[in-house]
């Protein structure tokens, strides 16, 4: 069921959105090299706590950490582990939400931890790129398909893989809600998006090939191919004008 947000709904994403931001933002600052991924989701949890909301992940069907934390060939659903390192030329893909006042919010940004190879460079630079490229058709009247296409289109045309098996969401009360949002699809497919519809939009887009594994924790998500993985997500309101990040400073 889709779920349209009244104007006092919204208010409350929002605030719920700049918490999730601003700790994504605190770790950027603090993020370094032979910090743990545990060290990572402490940071997460204590930046969403101390503003007085909840992490939405912690405890999400068993989840045991407060971010997702994904290095390298790690596309999602990284359990942050006071045993794992990150180290100079890694990539880290941090993926957090914060409930609060009684709605979800859900953002991943993924990290360079120092130098880092020119065609791994591009890779987070055009995976971001296509993130906003997708925010952009999530106006009222398009449907979902635009978005998907167009994440497709632009990542393919790079040489990259699409993880297929996961996609973006619908959020709101839930942290995941219909309509799913996948980043691959035909353009003019799909729901029509409607004002108030609030969505994560999330590519997650291979270095090579589009296969995906799981690890036997259960949550894990690999690639099949060992090459690395980025990940980038905002939540979008569908408004009658242009679309509004809602995780965003």
């Amino acid at each position: 069921m889709i779920t349209i947000k009244s104007a006092s709904d919204i208010e409350k994403m929002r605030e719920a959105g700049k918490i999730a931001a601003n700790a994504l933002a605190i770790l950027g600052q603090k993020l370094h090299a032979g910090m743990t991924t545990k060290e990572i989701d402490k940071i997460i949890h204590d930046e969403i706590t101390k503003a007085g909301a909840k992490p939405s992940f912690l405890g999400y069907a068993g989840f045991p950490g407060s971010a997702c934390v994904s290095v390298n060939d790690e596309v999602i659903h990284g359990i942050p582990n006071p045993n794992r390192k990150v180290r100079e030329g890694d990539i880290v893909s941090v993926d957090v939400g914060a409930y609060y006042k009684g709605f979800h919010s859900d953002t991943c940004y993924t990290f360079a931890i120092g130098s880092i190879s020119d065609p791994v460079r591009a890779l987070l630079t055009d995976t971001e790129a296509s993130l906003y490229k997708g925010i952009e058709q999530a106006v009222v009247g398009a449907r979902l398909g635009d978005i998907s296409h167009t994440i497709e289109e632009y990542c393919r045309s790079r040489g990259y893989g699409i993880v297929k098996q996961y996609c973006g969401h619908g959020i709101g009360r839930e942290l995941h809600e219909e309509p799913e949002v996948p980043n691959h699809g035909k353009a003019g497919r799909g729901m029509r998006l409607l004002e108030g519809m609030t969505i994560c939009i999330e590519p997650m887009i291979n270095l090579v090939g589009d296969d995906v594994w799981v690890k036997p924790d259960g949550w894990t998500v690999m690639t099949k191919s060992g090459s690395v993985s980025a990940h980038f997500e905002h939540e979008i309101l569908i408004t009658k004008d242009e679309p509004v990040i809602l995780t965003k400073l």
